[in-house]
């Protein structure tokens, strides 16, 4: 990373490295691993960026009350994040609280259940089951941000914030309907969770469609509103939206039914940009330009990171992989975007490649290559540099 150049690294930290069982006794090797990489990246002159929680749930609290649709899960979260502030909030000064909510419950909870706890929208606890998650999720998130501000910042100097996925979204033909289909498919991923961060509700029209399933925040809401200092934003692809009144397959293939939108990739066989190696992914930069312009516009041009955006491929033998051409211009094309945006006035502070390293991609396990870096899981995990690290590098250089 140092050879890159990197000034910034962004990592999780494993809930059930600290605590086994979720509460309890500390793990005192975990938090030593920990200092162990957060001493070695300051060494070399590497600010930790530090995710607390990206989706490793320990089983112990999904064996006990359900994991996230227990209301319990909301003290052990803010527990577990306590910890972490004590013990690395000296030197770690940006903390992000949980990585894309909304990916969780829309993949965990409805659509096909391809994330753990696998719950699927064929059955009638998809229609509620994702809000109550979603629900705990943000308390959890609000109840971290007012622990650390009351008992870490002033001494520790940090900040602390949130990181959320969407994509940007294209009317599938110019009518109102569809424009509003816009609207709602941005709603329902990315409003869901920035607009009670930034406003102490639901959006309106998740209100209106979703109804006495969507919970409350009650008194809650003074807790939530403006509890962060930053917002990441995880960016890939663009889609088409257009209103749908849902069949049962179109139901099942969507990650929400309640904001009756389709989101097609294609229109009369044409895509937005081209396909990259993900059967989700189309390169379509200005997408970023038009997810930022949206964000100043609507959110009162919060500060945001881009912490993830990067470009898929299934290459598998060395030699084909090491020269991803496609990666570069996907970064070049992107980077061109956002610093349009910026000029434009937009608020965005940072930048993360996703990904450094060839890693396990959920759904898709190794099939999917994002990294600068190429591992040869074959051989020991050896790493390569691709031709996209050799110009990342150069790119900072001449950006510094």
């Amino acid at each position: 990373m140092a050879d890159l150049g990197l000034d910034a690294y962004r990592f999780s930290i494993s809930w059930t490295r600290i605590y086994p069982e979720g509460t309890g006794n500390i793990n005192w090797r975990g938090v030593n691993h920990y200092n162990s990489v957060i001493d070695a990246l300051l060494d070399k002159g590497i600010e930790p960026y530090v995710t607390i929680y990206h989706w490793d749930l320990p089983q112990a609290l999904q064996d006990k009350y359900g994991g996230w649709l227990g209301p319990e899960i909301v003290k052990d979260y803010a527990a577990f994040a306590d910890t972490c502030f004590r013990e690395f909030g000296d030197r770690v000064k940006h903390w992000i609280t949980l990585n894309e909510p909304h990916s969780l419950v829309a993949e965990a909870y409805g659509g096909l259940g391809l994330l753990a706890p696998g719950k699927r929208s064929l059955f009638k606890t998809s229609q509620t089951e994702p809000y109550i998650v979603g629900h705990h999720l943000l308390k959890a998130h609000a109840s971290a941000v007012d622990i650390y501000r009351k008992n870490y910042k002033l001494a520790q100097e940090g900040q602390i914030g949130i990181t959320l996925d969407s994509k940007w979204y294209e009317p599938y033909s110019d009518t109102d309907e569809d424009r509003a289909a816009v609207q709602r498919a941005l709603d329902f991923e990315l409003g869901w969770f920035l607009h009670p961060l930034v406003f102490g509700d639901y959006p309106k029209s998740m209100r209106e469609m979703v109804g006495e399933r969507l919970p409350l925040f009650m008194e809650f809401a003074n807790v939530l509103k403006d509890s962060f200092d930053f917002v990441g934003i995880n960016h890939y692809t663009t889609y088409y939206a257009h209103k749908s009144k849902f069949s049962f397959l179109e139901e099942l293939f969507e990650n929400n039914p309640d904001s009756q939108v389709i989101t097609p990739f294609t229109r009369n066989g044409k895509a937005l940009g081209e396909k990259a190696g993900a059967i989700w992914q189309y390169v379509v930069p200005l997408g970023i330009k038009s997810l930022a312009q949206y964000i100043h516009q609507n959110y009162n041009n919060i500060p945001i990171f881009i912490t993830e955006n990067g470009y898929a491929d299934t290459s598998h033998s060395l030699n084909e992989a090491l020269q991803d051409d496609k990666r570069i211009h996907y970064h070049q094309e992107y980077l061109f975007n956002i610093l349009e945006a910026i000029e434009d006035g937009c608020n965005i502070k940072g930048y993360f490649v996703w990904s450094l390293l060839d890693s396990w991609e959920w759904n898709f396990g190794y099939s999917l290559k994002f990294g600068l870096y190429f591992v040869d899981f074959k051989d020991n995990l050896r790493r390569h540099p691709r031709a996209s690290a050799h110009w990342y590098k150069a790119f900072l250089q001449k950006a510094l």
